[in-house]
């Protein structure tokens, strides 16, 4: 069974860097790019970013280049999100989301339940 367990979210001031963190098993991990996908409160899914099977091509949608970093161990199958300077509208559910290929494709078919990441002061 695929499952994809993330953790790192939580309440952080704007200008923050936490870092997200994707836990997964029931899969042959790099075998697969991974997603970053996030809900803010009343609004639909945005795709956030994206990387290949070994980490060496990545995306980002345009609100966040420069500020966060997409990353992946395949030695521990985690993938993990680096955010910086955090702002008020990044606030959401972070999701993690398995790609339907090695490369990114914006098809998913698996997904964590979601870390909630607040930006306030």
């Amino acid at each position: 069974e695929v499952q994809l367990v993330e953790s790192g979210g939580g309440l952080v001031q704007p200008g923050g860097s936490p870092r997200l963190s994707c836990a997964a098993s029931g899969f042959t991990f790099d075998d697969y790019a991974m997603s970053w996908v996030r809900q803010a409160p009343g609004k639909g899914l945005e795709w956030v970013s994206t990387l290949n099977w070994n980490g060496r091509k990545t995306d980002y949608a345009e609100s966040m280049k420069g500020r966060f970093t997409i990353s992946r161990d395949n030695a521990k199958n985690t993938l993990y999100l680096q955010m910086n300077s955090l702002k008020s509208e990044d606030t959401a559910e972070y999701y993690c989301a398995k790609d339907t290929g090695s490369y990114p494709d914006r098809a998913y078919d698996a997904w964590g339940q979601g870390t909630q990441v607040t930006v306030s002061s």
